[in-house]
């Protein structure tokens, strides 16, 4: 074993194979040495935890490491060995977290969230991890802080707008939690102290009766156009419809699950005569379990319900529009949203067509007494009626303005 300082000629004169440890003068390190066995020399530090010698690689002569950093970094080791820690573990830990990067973790995450998200809110989830937050991927997300959280969803509201931004970040947040409950080590979620985006305002869009006309007569005789008057028909969320199946059809009565309801809880929504008939005509058209959309693409994929809601309200909006301008040449488009018909029938319910607040709100699966068990059950029966009435009122209302 070769003892002497350690400086720029000692590792020049270094013969392969050979170890020389730092002594002979006022800064050497016990435990820094350099060793050549292929190539560059090796900068190491040996020192003693738990009554056993350990070594730890500090890293390659030659940019960065010279010998005087490469000694101050010994120093910095065995001041963490002098404190009770392992520098060998330590660093072992490091090359772990460092493969933990974000791209790796959501990839997990997503696994996860497949599961238990609803597929509309799966998508979105996707896309913000892997899309939005694609220029984070490569970090460990033990070294994502605040500030890389914060100015990327500046970004991200500069060039998508506040409600892409809000998503990015509330998936994120939601990602972060999930890894801190699978066992991760991390200090603390990096969303969490970081603004958020400003929402987009509240809508208070009503359709006019003649506005419901339009949409009502555009809508074609397929999945789309079915599913766009039962929305006017039930009052009911886009996705509720979209993914109807048959088992959930009884007679007159149809009953979401709670797993396919925003607030979890299992929904009543008696049909009206116009809505069991839409329902009915779909039934006959497929033999699959949804009633809306297309069958698996490959044998053994799992069964969904409607899809591609962009392109077909794209031709409904269309159809709208050329139906306009037959009568007015520079007519401009409808802007309205599939959310806007919920908004319409609560409204018209309550202030034209003489349907109590309480039961609107039900009809909507607003109300708050729908809790889980005995108690909501109850408030599911005595509700029942009052809400059969009041969509039939309303399906009624449509049909009048629609008949022209």
């Amino acid at each position: 074993m070769a003892l002497g300082g350690i400086n720029q000629r000692a590792i020049q004169a270094l013969a392969q194979g050979s170890t020389l440890w730092d002594a002979g003068h006022r800064e050497a390190v016990k435990g820094f040495g350099v060793r050549r066995q292929r190539g560059n020399p090796v900068y190491v530090v040996k020192y003693r935890t738990l009554g056993r010698q350990r070594f730890v690689t500090i890293g390659r002569h030659g940019s960065p490491w010279t010998p005087d950093k490469a000694r101050r970094e010994a120093k910095r080791l065995l001041g963490l060995v002098a404190d009770g820690k392992d520098p060998q573990l330590n660093k072992a830990d490091a090359r772990t977290k460092a493969a933990d990067t974000l791209k790796k973790v959501a990839d997990e995450y997503l696994k996860y969230a497949e599961k238990k998200q609803k597929p509309r809110t799966y998508a979105e989830t996707n896309r913000h991890l892997l899309k939005n937050w694609k220029p984070l991927h490569s970090m460990s997300i033990f070294d994502i802080r605040r500030r890389h959280v914060a100015d990327r969803l500046e970004k991200i509201e500069a060039d998508h707008g506040p409600s892409t931004a809000g998503g990015a970040r509330a998936a994120l947040s939601a990602m972060f939690n999930w890894a801190v409950r699978k066992g991760y080590e991390i200090e603390a979620n990096p969303v969490t102290g970081t603004n958020r985006p400003l929402g987009p305002k509240s809508r208070k869009r009503v359709l006019t009766d003649s506005e419901l006309a339009e949409v009502w007569h555009a809508c074609g005789e397929d999945d789309y156009g079915r599913i766009v008057r039962l929305l006017m028909l039930t009052a009911q969320r886009r996705d509720e419809v979209g993914g109807m199946l048959r088992t959930e059809i009884a007679r007159e009565l149809w009953t979401i699950p709670g797993e396919r309801t925003k607030n979890h809880e299992e929904h009543w929504v008696p049909l009206p005569a116009q809505a069991r008939a839409i329902v009915n005509s779909a039934a006959r058209l497929t033999n699959r379990d949804h009633l809306f959309g297309a069958g698996p693409r490959r044998e053994g994929d799992r069964q969904r319900g409607f899809s591609g809601w962009s392109k077909a309200k794209a031709e409904l909006d269309d159809r709208i529009l050329e139906a306009r301008r037959k009568s007015v040449p520079k007519a401009e488009a409808m802007a309205w949203r599939l959310h806007d018909l919920r908004r319409t029938a609560s409204t018209v319910m309550q202030d034209r067509l003489g349907v109590l607040p309480h039961i609107a709100e039900a009809v909507l699966n607003h109300i708050s007494g729908h809790k889980a068990g005995v108690a909501g059950v109850y408030n599911q029966a005595k509700y029942l009626e009052p809400m059969r009435k009041a969509l039939a009122v309303w399906a009624r209302h449509i049909e009048s303005v629609t008949a022209a």
